[in-house]
């Protein structure tokens, strides 16, 4: 069972399953338990929000039971916001969105202690946005969040709604909160291939996620369905399906084709629980749990995999346009973030020879005369950047170069 869920049958002896959270009244539990619809929720009733089953209507939702925002205000324009942009994101982000906009609505000014919700939004500067940041939240990734829920609304506000002019969180810079996942290391990947052998699940589960670059929620439903004739895989990643719909589509390369062959695999989905059933997205993340524990990788997860799979494409010479075509990224900073790091590494292994006492001695004890750094920036900086309208290869700053 999920952490929180209990097990609490009437005195019929009927079972009846709760969440129960210090501090907030307990939930029952309606759904069956160990399915899909059961984890959803228990996830809802971890975020303190209602739960809509699949196929129903949510209820109106309001931000102050029996207060009324006027127009103009914040609190409305949260209002008008989930009422008309609930299609624009999966459900789920739109309830952890709009519940964490409702908290800033109810929080007081320093000062005056004014009801926030109650402020016109026009009036709302980029002070105020940090304010509320630093304020309702403590950990600098939480405060991302909170800016990034804000951003989201403004903007709509701007392109859809046509309500605002400027987003006032344009500018902020987001805070330093560590790089997130841990990235598997090439050995740490060896590691887990020598504890799981082929034909397992678990090898199964580490191949598709190092060659495809999934993540849970996608692996969770890829299949055969997604294979093309030409041994393609064309997928529209559950994540972005509702807000950027990118759809991916790359090749089959011979180590996952290799793995797919040697199975277990479904028939809709590449993979299943031990009863020949798909995985639900959080059983799937808990059966890789247990899968790195048995390896004895704690620290590693699904999601590690992923960035793993993307640090190797971009030491190996990856472009950016080429992550993100791999990746499903819309912009260029997430690629650009792994480029940049794997040309510092190059970079630094090309410098640290001037260290030596004699830099004409090559890394590996030979002689290293005729190699000028111009000659060595030409093994990975791409042609686009060293080659001008004239043909002529020109050397760019090293600062520059992004890969």
């Amino acid at each position: 069972m999920p952490k929180g869920v209990s097990f609490d049958p009437d005195r019929h002896g009927n079972p009846r399953y709760y969440f129960r959270q210090a501090g907030r009244p307990k939930v029952r539990l309606f759904e069956a338990p160990y399915t899909e619809a059961f984890d959803d929720e228990v996830a809802c009733g971890r975020l303190g929000i209602p739960y809509v089953p699949k196929g129903k209507e949510p209820p109106p939702e309001v931000i102050d039971k029996g207060k009324k925002y006027a127009e103009g205000t914040l609190g409305w324009l949260v209002i008008e916001y989930k009422r008309r942009a609930a299609g624009s994101v999966s459900g789920r982000t739109m309830k952890i969105r709009a519940r964490m906009l409702e908290e800033v609505c109810n929080s007081l000014t320093p000062k005056k202690k004014i009801r926030r919700g109650s402020l016109p939004f026009t009036a709302m500067e980029r002070k105020h946005i940090t304010e509320i940041r630093d304020e309702i939240r403590q950990t600098p990734g939480a405060r991302n969040d909170v800016v990034k829920a804000l951003s989201a609304m403004f903007s709509w506000a701007i392109e859809t709604a046509d309500l605002l002019k400027a987003n006032p969180c344009s500018g902020i810079k987001r805070l330093k909160s560590g790089d997130g996942f841990h990235t598997w290391t090439e050995e740490e990947v060896c590691q887990f291939e020598d504890s799981h052998i082929p034909g397992s699940r678990a090898r199964l589960a580490l191949n598709i996620g190092l060659y495809t670059g999934f993540r849970l929620q996608t692996m969770a439903i890829a299949g055969r369905q997604h294979v093309s004739s030409d041994g393609w895989i064309k997928i529209r990643p559950q994540k972005t399906a509702r807000s950027s719909a990118v759809v991916v589509e790359i090749p089959i390369l011979p180590e996952l084709q290799a793995a797919l062959d040697e199975g277990p695999t479904g028939n809709m989905t590449f993979l299943i629980t031990e009863y020949g059933k798909p995985f639900s997205v959080k059983g799937l993340g808990n059966k890789m749990r247990d899968w790195c524990d048995a390896a004895g990788l704690p620290h590693c997860s699904m999601h590690g995999l992923r960035k793993a799979g993307a640090t190797r494409a971009a030491e190996n010479g990856a472009t950016e346009k080429q992550l993100m075509a791999i990746y499903g990224w819309t912009t260029m900073e997430q690629a650009a973030y792994y480029t940049e790091k794997a040309n510092r590494k190059k970079m630094a292994k090309m410098g640290m020879e001037f260290l030596r006492k004699d830099p004409r001695i090559g890394h590996n004890g030979g002689p290293d005369i005729g190699t000028s750094l111009e000659q060595k920036v030409d093994e990975f900086v791409s042609p686009d950047l060293g080659v001008g309208k004239s043909e002529t290869k020109t050397l760019k700053k090293v600062s520059k170069i992004k890969g």
